[in-house]
């Protein structure tokens, strides 16, 4: 990496948000090494199929937790220094001390789990006092590695507990006891090793090893030099490939901050001699790398979490977050773009062979036609094999697998490797093939983490744990092919590799400290809730302060999650919102007559949590890129939040319109529809929101652009308005209408009931129903709809023209989508076959998006615009 007068202080940083600010030598410094290393070692044990393999080491989730939580509060005394001015080259005799209590009191569940399986509820002094002490050691852990804001709400929340019986009616409860309360929090798994914690070991840790060894091996670098061989020449260039390097980092680094510090390093100065400025260049970077934590497939560790939330497998969440991903880096892409022409940026990188444009798109086609066939012919080799040779399959693939990345690092081989920096004073754009060539064996990990998923329908843990084995594989083995085939020394280049895998495996459990404790702490303030019951006054509150008014309950949920992002982590975040709010937007909306899918309002939230990395005053992220761009951090932050306009709109829009989280999507041109509806829609907001299209544009043109983007996210709302989309049918026609029911499509009752507060209450509720199985299709009307529904969960009673709910099983998505046992349903929604289909509405949103087009190239033609020289800047 280039050496620059920030380049220290900025890894710096990342260390102490990250990893932890002590760099200790010397014996002390190998054993915090060695039990970081174990801690991955154990983690890879733990997700791998060995255990079951061997019937050795097999820990069930509760031990794993405790472990799990102990090794991270362990590292956390030694690893994160108490204060700023605390030494960073030594650990103080107090911290070991702090260390060995917290590793003791973080583990006791794991130490003493078949004594305490024999006294569940009855927990004895020992137990009350070592729960006591790892509440107040976790609060201090989560302190030094998350900040105080962090601490100081799991502090609230256990003194909530106690002072229950003196708070005003709102929030008063009975209270507990100390015994009542420790015993809740540390020795069960209501609290603290809750399920944030069980999703930390069995998800969380092996992502986040699996970034920090793409990593340490070099292929954030080949991405980012990627990326400036494809975008490097255009206008606006250095910010084009911020975006797209950014986004692909995503998959390398769960951190805002170390994304903008390994990206930003070299695209901010890059940006700035390009024209666009301190401020714009770091909030450009900051927007980037915020969004990095929502490109599928390796997503932020809040993404693992919806899991368990809401119920799903992850490959669905990654469909879901799809959509939204690609609109919110494609507007923000575009929104550069624009800056350039507003700025009068013009290319400041050349290519070495310049081409005609018959040549460029020649290339262009290869390249995306030829990408297209490889995936293909993967695709078939991999499921042919398995078909045709069932028993042999895995080790025809793994051969096969293997002589590709022999070939693979034997052409990379024959070409010099990639430049670590990228020249700030003299840019020149790299050739697009003979970058790509260099590091196709770094996407092989990657493939097959997307292949477990996807194909094999794996876990997430156990497909991360294969992508994980292949990545150390590639690390221990690639230098010396290398170095086999150039002819060069072999030992150094092994040990060399070892000692990368062995960096990147403990480097990643260091990462995981504060993902940990987050997790950790978050499960305390879940379990605070469950015991007193404030849950169940968070309707009345949310429903008090936004008047029931569902767009007024979303904002004031934004809101939060931006107040609470000030000072937490996004993981701690999301499961503090996903457990307060989620229920609660869903059962408002539910009682205003609006279904709100689930997974909308968790994504609603986490995409909330990762603004509160932009929005000022308080975002490492934004501070990260101000320290190198040398501006002013609250004028990088309130130009990153502009920027981030795009992304804060969307929540909003997948809320009332599933669609865009591709729920409901009948065929693959409903699916075009959708994708190209969408991306022009963010297309005109970033428009509208830069006020610039082609030539700067007047008032009017940008209100145009407003009404055309509502109407191309929303189309329904217009067609509302022309045909409701659901009619109204008798309850007892309930059983035809599931019999009848397309798949995919949702089932929509409205039910009437009351609530645990005696209050009666009507709402709308919906699910998806499943498909017959095989073989149950010749049964009648009334029996395929009473299938149907009781594979979904839901069992009914009919009395004649009414119907009740006699059941709805535990865990199920009806339950989850609000559908209440006991309560009588009152009408069966159908969809209506009148209604003309609502992407007609395109047609005049297109329109008006052609009209000012046509308009502003009009003005292009005869008014003078900006011309910027490199290195200028406005």
């Amino acid at each position: 990496m280039s050496s620059t007068p920030n380049e220290h202080d900025l890894q710096q940083l990342v260390e102490e948000v990250d990893r932890g600010g002590r760099r200790v030598s010397g014996l002390f410094g190998a054993l915090v090494f060695t039990v970081a290393l174990f801690w991955a070692v154990f983690q890879l044990w733990y997700a791998s199929p060995l255990p079951f393999t061997f019937s050795f080491g097999i820990l069930n989730d509760t031990e794993a937790r405790a472990l799990h939580l102990g090794i991270a509060m362990f590292l956390a005394y030694v690893a994160f220094p108490a204060t700023s001015r605390s030494a960073r080259d030594r650990i103080p005799l107090h911290d070991w001390l702090l260390a060995l209590i917290a590793g003791f009191c973080g583990a006791y569940l794991f130490l003493f789990y078949n004594q305490l399986a024999l006294r569940p509820g009855i927990p004895t002094t020992m137990d009350v006092v070592a729960a006591s002490i790892g509440l107040v050691l976790l609060l201090e852990a989560t302190r030094r590695a998350l900040g105080m804001p962090m601490a100081v709400l799991g502090t609230v929340f256990i003194l909530y507990v106690f002072l229950g019986p003196w708070l005003p009616d709102a929030l008063a409860h009975r209270g507990a006891s100390l015994e009542r309360l420790v015993s809740h929090m540390w020795l069960t798994t209501e609290g603290v090793f809750g399920v944030a914690l069980g999703v930390s070991v069995s998800y969380i840790f092996i992502f986040v090893m699996l970034g920090s060894l793409l990593d340490r091996c070099g292929a954030g670098n080949y991405m980012m030099q990627v990326s400036f061989s494809l975008l490097g020449h255009l206008r606006g260039g250095p910010a084009k490939v911020a975006v797209l390097s950014s986004a692909v980092n995503g998959v390398v680094s769960a951190s805002s901050t170390a994304n903008v510090v390994t990206t930003g390093i070299f695209t901010i100065p890059l940006m700035k001699r390009a024209g666009y400025g301190g401020v714009r260049a770091g909030a450009i970077e900051t927007a980037a790398s915020a969004d990095g934590q929502i490109m599928p497939p390796v997503m932020g560790a809040a993404a693992f979490l919806m899991i368990e939330y809401v119920g799903i497998p992850y490959t669905d969440i990654i469909k879901h977050a799809l959509l939204p991903a690609l609109l919110s880096y494609i507007s923000l892409f575009y929104i550069v773009h624009l800056e350039a022409l507003k700025l009068g940026i013009q290319p400041m990188m050349a290519a070495a062979t310049p081409r005609t444009l018959i040549q460029k798109v020649a290339r262009i086609g290869m390249g995306v036609s030829g990408t297209l066939i490889v995936i293909a012919a993967i695709y078939w080799i991999g499921v042919g094999t398995q078909r045709l040779f069932p028993q042999q399959a895995f080790g025809i693939l793994v051969t096969l697998l293997a002589l590709l990345y022999v070939g693979l690092v034997w052409m990379a081989s024959r070409h010099p490797d990639l430049p670590d920096t990228v020249s700030v004073t003299d840019p020149v754009r790299p050739e697009v093939w003979p970058t790509v060539r260099t590091g196709l064996f770094f996407l092989i990990p990657i493939g097959i983490l997307v292949w477990s998923l996807t194909i094999e329908r794996l876990s997430p843990g156990l497909s991360a744990f294969w992508a994980v084995v292949a990545m150390l594989v590639l690390m221990v083995t690639r230098r010396p092919l290398q170095a086999f085939f150039r002819q060069q020394q072999i030992s150094a280049a092994f040990v060399q590799g070892l000692r990368d895998a062995i960096d990147g495996l403990q480097a990643g459990a260091r990462n995981m400290i504060g993902i940990a404790l987050a997790c950790g702490t978050a499960g305390l303030i879940v379990g605070a809730i469950t015991l007193t019951g404030l849950g169940l006054r968070m309707t009345a509150f949310v429903e008090l302060v936004s008047m029931g008014n569902v767009l007024l309950m979303l904002g004031f949920t934004a809101l939060v999650c931006l107040i609470l992002g000030l000072g937490m982590p996004t993981t701690a975040n999301y499961i503090l919102m996903a457990t307060l709010m989620a229920p609660v937007v869903v059962e408002l909306g539910a009682q205003n007559g609006l279904i709100i899918p689930l997974i909308a309002v968790h994504m609603f939230v986490f995409y909330y949590g990762l603004m509160a990395d932009i929005t000022p005053p308080v975002g490492l992220a934004t501070f990260a890129a101000a320290a190198i761009a040398g501006e002013d951090p609250l004028r990088i932050g309130i130009q990153g939040v502009k920027y981030a306009m795009r992304t804060a709109v969307l929540p909003f829009m997948f809320i009332f319109n599933p669609l865009l989280l591709l729920i409901g999507i009948d065929s693959w041109y409903e699916l075009v529809f959708v994708v190209v509806g969408s991306i022009i829609g963010s297309l005109a907001f970033a428009a509208a929101t830069m006020g610039w299209m082609r030539v700067k544009s007047k008032p009017i043109e940008i209100i145009l652009c407003l009404v055309a983007t509502f109407m191309l996210f929303r189309p329904d709302w217009f067609m509302d308005y022309y045909q409701p989309k659901y009619l109204s049918v008798a309850p007892s026609q309930i059983y035809e209408v599931a019999a009848d029911l397309a798949p995919g499509k949702r089932f929509v009752v409205e039910i009437e009931g009351m609530n645990l507060e005696g209050d009666e209450l009507r709402k709308t509720v919906g699910t998806v129903l499943p498909p017959l199985p095989e073989g149950a299709t010749d049964l009648d009307t009334q029996a395929a709809g009473r299938k149907r529904l009781a594979d979904a969960g839901i069992g009914l009673m009919a009395f004649g023209d009414m119907v009740q709910i006699s059941n709805i099983s535990f865990g199920s998505q009806a339950r989850r989508a609000g559908w209440e046992q006991g309560w009588d349903v009152v009408a069966v929604k159908q969809l209506n076959p009148q209604r003309p289909s609502e992407y007609l509405v395109y047609i005049p949103a297109l329109l008006i998006l052609w009209l000012i087009w046509w308009r502003q190239g009009a003005r292009l033609r005869t008014e003078p615009q900006p011309v910027l020289q490199a290195g200028q800047s406005i």
